[in-house]
């Protein structure tokens, strides 16, 4: 089993155990019915469009 030679500092440890540097921000397309943003590949919750069409009925508040 190969041993390290040197010991690792903590703060490499610790940025090689971040999540942070891990995470990237969500993307988000426009709707092209209502121009809300939304998640791609998605029926829009604003209107319930999705590739120009009606998939779900949404109720007017």
């Amino acid at each position: 089993m190969a041993v390290p030679k040197r010991k690792h500092s903590r703060a490499r440890r610790d940025k090689r155990r971040s999540i942070v540097s891990r995470l990237s921000a969500p993307a988000f397309s426009v709707c092209s019915k209502c121009n809300s943003l939304k998640v791609p590949h998605r029926v829009c919750k604003t209107c319930g469009f999705y590739k120009g069409r009606e998939v779900i009925a949404v109720k007017e508040a």
